[in-house]
């Protein structure tokens, strides 16, 4: 297992190597394999950027984002003007499912509420109103609502991981009830158990997933 203070250095390293991120105020801390982000950031957007950067990194097992969003006066906006742009942000990549999500926005935080139909919707729906200009942070509280729950989901999952070249099918079982999912097993890195997840929820009617993965390098 890789030492802490290896994956402190490496953690370090991805942050600054990421160009999407400003790190220069985010401290690192790792115990044990998990890794703490804590001090502040301009942007809602780098907060989530530095989790990111943290996961991708070889050793991690968990991250605790303590990362403060500190927003410049500049960058302030009334909520009326954070939703507006939220809702047309949301419509532009979502046209057709946009009209069942609200956009719901107090103090610059996000709230997102309504069904879908797929995961990606509501991933998408997400990435859209993250990077808007006086976001402080963002609830996701769209809902899975299928139209029809589909049969052999268990065996369209276990199908998707063994086209995936990043993961590891054999270390991993699918438990199937309904449209509700538990993953279990072991992987090698954050990536692979995170492409696992993403795989299940791509199956259609998947309503939920409850990751059980350890990561075990």
């Amino acid at each position: 297992m890789k030492p802490d203070h290896e994956i402190e250095l490496d953690v370090k390293d991805e942050l600054q190597w990421d160009p999407n991120l400003d790190a220069t105020d985010i401290a690192v801390s790792v115990k044990k394999g998990v890794v703490t982000l804590a001090g502040f950031v301009k942007n809602y957007a780098d907060k989530y950027e530095a989790e990111s950067a943290a996961k991708r990194v070889a050793g991690v097992l968990g991250v605790a984002n303590d990362i403060e969003v500190r927003m410049p006066s500049v960058d302030e906006r009334p909520d009326p003007e954070i939703a507006r742009d939220a809702v047309a942000a949301i419509k532009s990549q979502l046209p057709i499912s946009s009209e069942n999500i609200k956009v719901i926005v107090k103090d610059g935080w996000v709230t997102l509420e309504g069904p879908v139909e797929w995961q990606y919707q509501r991933n998408t729906a997400e990435t859209a109103v993250r990077r808007i200009k006086g976001v402080r942070g963002v609830s996701n509280l769209i809902q899975l609502k299928p139209r029809v729950q589909p049969s052999e989901i268990k065996r369209k999952i276990q199908d998707a991981f063994k086209r995936s070249a990043e993961i590891d099918a054999n270390h991993i079982t699918v438990e199937a009830n309904g449209g509700e999912v538990v993953l279990k097993g072991t992987v090698r890195s954050w990536i692979e158990r995170e492409e696992a997840e993403r795989a299940a929820w791509a199956a259609p009617g998947v309503t939920k997933v409850e990751d059980r993965i350890v990561v075990s390098p």
